[in-house]
This record gives C-alpha cells, structure tokens and sequence, in this order.
C-alpha cells in the first residue's frame, strides 16, 4: 500500500526514490488473455513426446501426451507462449503461475491462460504481482473460476520498466533462496521415508532391513492397549472466543492451533487425529512433551513405563496405513476402540528407545529446515507488501 495518496511504495530502490508515481492501469489496457488450441481427448495418450498439461496437472507431472505432428502444427498458427510468459491457472486452485522456460509442451486451453501484453508491463514483475492480486469480481464469489473479463478488468498499478525489472529481479534471488530451502526440507523429509522403510519390519515379516548393531531378535505383534494408556478424558475444547491467550500449546487433529493459558496434560504424549485430520497418507501424529492443551479432536496416548517409549510408538504409528482404520465419510473418524486394537510390530524397549531418539534427531532436522523455510516466505510477503502499491 502506499505511504499517503499518491501511487508510491513504502520501500523502493535507492534510485528510484523521488521518482515518478505509479501508474494505473487495467491488465486490459496492456494486453489480451491468450491461451492454446483446444486438446480433445481422443487426441491425447497415455505417454508420447509432448506433455499435455491439463488443470490437474499444472506445474506437476503430465498424464497426457500429445504429438510432435499437432504440436508444431497448432503453434505455427494458434497463440503460443513465449520465454517468460506467466502461465495462470484459471480454475480450480486460482492463480497458480508457471513461468514458460521454452520447452516443448503445451496447455489445456481457457483453464490455463497467459497475458499477451506489449512493452509497458514486464513478466518478472507481472509474475510477483500474481502472489498479491486481487482479481477483479470475484471477491467473495464461491465460483472456482477466473475468466477472461476477471482479468483484463484486474487493475494493476506500475512503475517504470526499468524499476519492474529491478523489482522482478530481486524477488527472483528470493525465490531462488525459497526454492533452494524448500528442496532441503524436501530432502529431510524423504531421508527420514527411507529409513520409517528400512528400520521397520515389512509386511509378513518379523525383522527389519536396517538395524542398530547387537539387535538381532525377531519383533513382536502388540496391540496399542499392550502398549500405551489413553488419556482422552482429560481432554477440554475451548472455542476461539473463550481462549485465554497464554504460553500453552493448544491442540486439535491436525496440529497446534492456538496458544493459551492453562493446561490439560503435562508430560510426554503422542497425539493421534481423532476427526478432522488433513491428511488421510500422512496421518497427523505427533510427539509432545511439557504441559499442552488438547481439544476433543485428537486422541492422546503414553507408552507404559518399562514397555512403549513414547518416540517409537509416534513413528510406528506414522508407518502404518491408517485407512483401513477410519469410518464415517468427508470427516473421516479413528474411533478410540478401534485405535486401541491396532496391532503394532515392536521390539524390546532398548531398541525401540535407539530407534525413537534416531527418529527425534530427524524430526529436529525437519523441524530446523520447515523454520528456515517459513522464515524467508515471510520475509518475501513482507516486501511483496512494501515493494507493490
């Protein structure tokens, strides 16, 4: 936003201060809406040479193909992005941008689109403005759509081509340092997958793959209730408007979601979704400790003394499937009864103790890279919001 009326920043390049006010515009008056020649079905396969990417595929893995015959064909006489044009995503998630590095591929025409704009507006800044717009008319609207007229009709606010390009070429470094951070949490978090693989027995078998050296002994097939106490009935929801705010975790299914005063349990426990989790493959589980909040929606369990560490018990729960578990529909549900009768492969607690604190030192190393990962996202909406009327 800018500092009083006028059409300037709060931060701007040192050669830039004093310069000329912003200019507004309509994304209409720069350009058109482009996009590529409608794809039929029955002209896709399953593999080929010329990915087809669909709304569902945009900026993932292609699962269509076209051929290099249709494909020269329709970008010698339909429109064709450039290097650099923004791709957008006009249904579905709205606004997800791509920008075109040149390759051979091509896009499902009116859900994915570009702005075929001329010399006044630059793509680097273009491709930042698409993280703070607010498209024009559809504010409030339940419509998962982004047509022609919402875009053209979009007012965007500029500076000089000179002081675009400075801008665009400066949140690049930053997402460059965003995309890098993002590959080593990526990186933490697939070394952790391998060794859940490898350190836990496979189905049908009694041993893992990987182990601490002097563990040699066959595990065992226990169920939760051999294993750990349930303390649910400890549990307090609180609503939003009730919470006093404090230092106290407060957790619900799928992880903390306010800080406030006061305590329901205190110690070590693993916290398991109830209702309500996120995410059906990676089921929220979680390992805390100290004093903490819980709302009726996560289940909370502590390995008995001298049979279940608490750490082994959180990732011999993150390596099973927990589908199979869960009833109802939308809000899919782990009953507490049926949560209780899961059979789980465990051995000794010594080895299940090396096996929890190995698995602690890598959760910490996620847990390190989500932070500085976090940290440079928000340093980036801090100066999209500075560097942008």
């Amino acid at each position: 936003m800018s500092q009083s009326k006028k059409l300037i920043p709060r931060r701007r390049f040192r050669e830039f201060e004093g310069a000329s006010e912003w200019q507004r515009y309509e994304l209409g008056q720069l350009g058109c809406v482009a996009m590529n020649r409608r794809i039929f079905k029955e002209q896709t396969t399953n593999s080929g040479e010329i990915p087809f990417y669909k709304i569902g595929t945009f900026g993932g893995e292609p699962d269509a193909f076209i051929s290099r015959e249709i494909f020269e064909k329709y970008k010698a006489i339909y429109p064709y992005p450039k290097i650099g044009d923004i791709l957008i995503s006009a249904s579905g998630s709205i606004g997800k941008t791509i920008e075109y590095e040149g390759k051979d591929e091509y896009f499902q025409d009116s859900n994915i689109v570009w702005l075929n704009h001329d010399e006044r507006l630059i793509n680097s800044f273009l491709k930042q403005f698409y993280k703070i717009v607010n498209w024009q008319g559809i504010e409030g609207s339940t419509i998962k759509r982004l047509y022609n007229k919402n875009i053209l009709l979009t007012e965007i606010i500029l500076p000089s081509a000179k002081e675009q390009t400075q801008i665009g070429e400066f949140f690049k470094k930053l997402d460059n340092l965003i995309n890098t951070q993002q590959k080593k949490l990526e990186k933490a978090k697939t070394l952790k997958s391998a060794y859940l693989r490898e350190m836990f027995p496979n189905e049908g078998e009694l041993k893992p793959r990987l182990r601490f050296n002097s563990f040699i002994n066959a595990w065992h097939i226990k169920d939760i209730n051999d294993l750990a106490n349930r303390y649910d009935n400890f549990r307090i929801p609180i609503t939003a408007s009730n919470r006093k705010i404090g230092l106290t975790p407060y957790y619900g299914a799928n992880g903390i979601q306010d800080y406030v005063q006061g305590f329901t349990h205190d110690g070590e426990y693993i916290l398991i979704a109830e209702d309500g989790a996120n995410d059906f493959k990676n089921y929220p589980v979680q390992y805390v400790k100290g004093k903490i909040w819980v709302n009726n929606h996560a289940h909370v369990l502590q390995g008995k003394i001298g049979i279940c560490d608490n750490k082994f018990l959180m990732n011999a729960f993150k390596n099973i499937n927990i589908e199979p578990y869960l009833v109802g529909g939308s809000r899919a549900k782990l009953n507490s009864d049926t949560m209780m009768n899961i059979s789980l492969k465990v051995p000794n607690q010594q080895e299940q103790t090396k096996i929890g604190n190995f698995f602690k030192l890598l959760d910490d190393k996620i847990a390190l890279e989500q932070k500085k990962l976090d940290k440079l996202k928000h340093i980036k909406q801090a100066y999209l919001n500075e560097m942008f009327v």
